[in-house]
């Protein structure tokens, strides 16, 4: 199955959940709440979930071998680390036009 879209929908800088992910597969199929996670070995995939009555959580969707899984990973990853690069530029340039302004003010006085 192709993925054929990965849209980090919010990121987070604190706590242990880093974003929220939605992934198209085959332009046909979504699978919305996705949880990129900071454990204790690095990051990690969570799949969407819901309680069941044990008080336990049940994945709703999942994949079902080792290699959907790490393709799905591995995509989700790869779109995360360009969206924060794309974050830190952003917040640079802003920082930097900040920083002009603050100057062209001083020049003026």
């Amino acid at each position: 199955m192709n993925i054929t879209d990965v849209r980090i929908r919010k990121i987070n800088e604190e706590g242990k959940m880093k974003a929220i992910v939605s992934v198209t597969f085959e332009d046909a199929f979504v699978v919305h709440d996705i949880k990129i996670i900071e454990g204790q070995n690095g990051l990690f995939v969570a799949m969407p979930s819901r309680k069941v009555a044990e008080g336990d959580y049940r994945d709703i969707a999942h994949p079902i071998n080792s290699e959907t899984r790490n393709q799905l990973q591995d995509r989700i990853f790869e779109e995360y680390e360009k969206v924060k690069l794309e974050i830190q530029i952003h917040e640079q340039e802003e920082s930097i036009q900040s920083e002009v302004l603050e100057e062209e003010v001083d020049q003026e006085d």
